[in-house]
């Protein structure tokens, strides 16, 4: 085992790596509360999406750990989980078994991109304003759905949008999440998410505003309701349609940007880049795509990369053998479902809001001083959460680059690629109806 891991080569140990693992798993249990909250929005239901989520998440962690031998975690995306929701169910109408159908045909495409070398090219077309905008615009998403569910924001007559009624107990519950997160975050606490969605928990039970859960221990719930559904899709033949298109290619595009961008952010930290390049890159991208497949057919959004990986790293974790215990962790999870009963609205909204904080961090290198960049990140970014809608938002960027660029005579620097973009995304806002 430590031959395989490369135990001595990297300096590490089987109890730093344990711990690692540990970290790692702790900093993103949240996403167990978090995704069926979210895709149940769109019908499914959740305590089939919540042991979907556990084992894709066990399963990528495997893949990547084993095949990619990287101390890197998989598990199913916020933002495409929102996407998958807000965008394909709730905001085109698609059933969810369409979505899952969608997040399927993604998936394949990228491990088919991904063995031919497209998807350096693809990615690569892309200018990295655009790529910066995109997950910039998702937390903003993200972070008004936290703040509607938390009742903090609510729709208003007039200004469509008001502050809600702060001092509703279940919105003061919401902001002692938020609260109690940023505090433990400021603090460099490990798994602050986490930690601070179970202490909102605890609070909400203890002023009744959340039932007590009659159990903790449980065996896993059945997967049935959402196993295999997505197929019923390809037999339709209204599953065919331009608008679903799109939302096969925001799928991909948005677990472009995330996974590329994670794992290369993950390896920095963890020193495996050598002269700009990352070993066995491939085999990451292709754990990937593998684990969304098999999530989509459990019952779950896109399966991509975790930055909170990096929490691991930072504790020590240097091979894959601390992917496989986060895996592991993710499996022994799946005993635990009674617990889901807690996660309200309230629990899950400022983990929401505060992981959105997050996602804009990367707006400090978009070059806001040139005009011609500026418009397509700044429409790409802002679309996202007035529309409600992550594809509109890619699609209107996705637009005006080309544009601004051609007027600003620098048409040679845009890739033909980004053309054809151009043209897809035009055809997508003139037939999408709401």
């Amino acid at each position: 085992m430590k031959k395989y891991f490369q135990f001595e080569e990297l300096g590490t140990s089987y109890r730093q790596e344990i711990i690692g693992g540990l970290t790692t798993f702790l900093a993103m249990a949240y996403i167990l509360v978090v995704n069926p909250d979210i895709l149940s929005q769109s019908g499914m239901d959740q305590n089939a999406v919540f042991v979907a989520t556990a084992v894709s998440s066990a399963i990528g962690c495997f893949i990547m750990g084993i095949f990619a031998k990287y101390p890197l975690a998989l598990a199913p995306g916020l933002g495409l989980n929102a996407f998958f929701t807000y965008g394909v169910v709730l905001g085109h109408g698609f059933p969810w078994e369409y979505a899952l159908a969608a997040v399927f045909i993604s998936s394949l495409f990228f491990f088919i991109l991904t063995l031919t070398g497209l998807r350096e090219k693809l990615i690569n077309a892309i200018p990295l304003e655009l790529k910066l905008s995109v997950g910039a615009g998702i937390g903003l998403f993200i972070a008004f759905i936290g703040l509607k569910s938390a009742g903090i924001v609510v729709d208003h007559p007039s200004n469509l949008l008001a502050i809600g009624d702060l001092t509703q107990p279940q919105v003061l519950l919401s902001i002692f999440g938020i609260f109690a997160i940023v505090i433990l975050m400021v603090l460099n606490v490990r798994g602050a998410v986490f930690i601070g969605m179970v202490l909102t928990a605890i609070v909400g039970m203890i002023f009744n505003l959340i039932q007590t859960p009659s159990a903790i221990l449980s065996a896993p719930p059945s997967i049935e309701p959402t196993f295999g559904k997505l197929f019923t899709a390809f037999n339709d033949p209204e599953f065919y349609t331009i608008p679903m298109l799109t939302s096969i290619l925001t799928f991909l595009f948005v677990d472009f940007f995330d996974n590329a961008g994670t794992l290369m952010a993950v390896a920095n930290q963890a020193g495996f880049v050598k002269d700009n390049k990352l070993p066995r890159a491939g085999r990451a991208l292709i754990s990937d795509s593998i684990a969304s497949m098999i999530g989509s057919i459990f019952g779950t959004s896109t399966v991509t990369s975790y930055i909170e990986s990096s929490s691991g790293v930072a504790a020590g974790a240097r091979t894959g053998f601390a992917s496989v215990v986060t895996g592991l962790l993710f499996l022994l999870a799946l005993f635990f479902s009674p617990v889901l009963s807690v996660v309200t609205g309230a629990v899950t909204a400022p983990a929401l809001i505060v992981v959105g904080v997050l996602m804009v961090s990367s707006l400090g290198e978009i070059e806001w001083k040139k005009f011609e960049i500026a418009v397509p990140s700044f429409l790409t970014m802002v679309m996202m959460p007035f529309t409600g809608s992550i594809a509109t938002g890619i699609a209107v960027g996705f637009l005006f680059y080309p544009l601004t660029m051609v007027l600003k005579g620098r048409a040679k620097e845009v890739h033909w690629i980004m053309y054809i973009f151009a043209v897809i995304f035009l055809i997508f806002l003139a037939t999408t109806t709401h």
